[in-house]
């Protein structure tokens, strides 16, 4: 196998789960050679999320490619704009332009699109419906392993959902997005916009919101099409 032309990868995730999550991409990216750092974003704001995977980033050594799930798509298209990234990978993610937020994109969801199971704030923060979580959010996963993900959930700040991205890096560097067509937490007719609008080169897989998990070769291999890329 040859080398990539760019071998470190930086993984960031998104709203209600953590970065383990990523373990089974990060395991397949590390057997073929590829160094690979998790950032465990707080959620609590955009900033600090940003500040986090910046934090990261500054520890790499060399370019890297860098990758969001969900709503951490909002926090690479503003920390992608660090010196060290190559290039973005969007996994079922959001991708704001300037301006935009995760608030602003899903505030007026197509027709007859799955509402995701959001329960009112308490207290600045977000939780989905434990019950509702399976059918939403890992339909793909068996009963158990999504039941793990719905107790194990990280409270997600309405700080982050309002934050806006300022200088969105997919305008100047050169981006990959996985689209989910069994997604019920971002609608796959959005998934497309948001990746003809950013110019991204795009695969589909049938899969649910939790993909990276579900389908990790898949998630994997467009990860190193991007790091073959440079």
């Amino acid at each position: 196998m040859s080398s990539p032309a760019v071998s470190n990868v930086v993984l960031v995730h998104g709203g209600f789960v953590d970065g383990s999550g990523w373990q089974p991409v990060y395991d397949r990216l590390v057997r073929d050679g590829y160094r690979v750092s998790v950032v465990q974003n707080p959620t609590f704001s955009l900033d600090g999320d940003v500040e986090a995977t910046r934090l990261v980033l500054d520890r790499q050594d060399g370019p890297a490619i860098l990758v969001g799930h969900s709503y951490g798509g909002a926090v690479i298209s503003e920390a992608g704009n660090h010196p060290r990234v190559a290039a973005l990978v969007y996994i079922a993610a959001f991708a704001p332009d300037k301006g935009e937020s995760v608030n602003s994109l899903i505030a007026d969801p197509p027709p007859g699109a799955p509402v995701p199971p959001i329960l009112p704030p308490v207290d600045g923060f977000l939780f989905l419906d434990r019950e509702k979580f399976h059918a939403s959010f890992a339909g793909d996963l068996p009963a158990d392993q999504a039941a793990f993900l719905a107790d194990s959930q990280v409270p997600w700040g309405v700080d982050a959902l309002s934050g806006a991205v300022n200088e969105p890096a997919w305008r100047t560097k050169p981006s990959w997005y996985l689209v989910a067509t069994d997604d019920r937490m971002i609608p796959p007719p959005a998934q497309r916009a948001m990746s003809e609008r950013t110019g991204s080169t795009v695969v589909e897989v049938a899969g649910s919101h939790a993909i990276y998990v579900s389908q990790p070769d898949a998630v994997a291999d467009l990860i190193k099409l991007a790091a073959a890329a440079g």
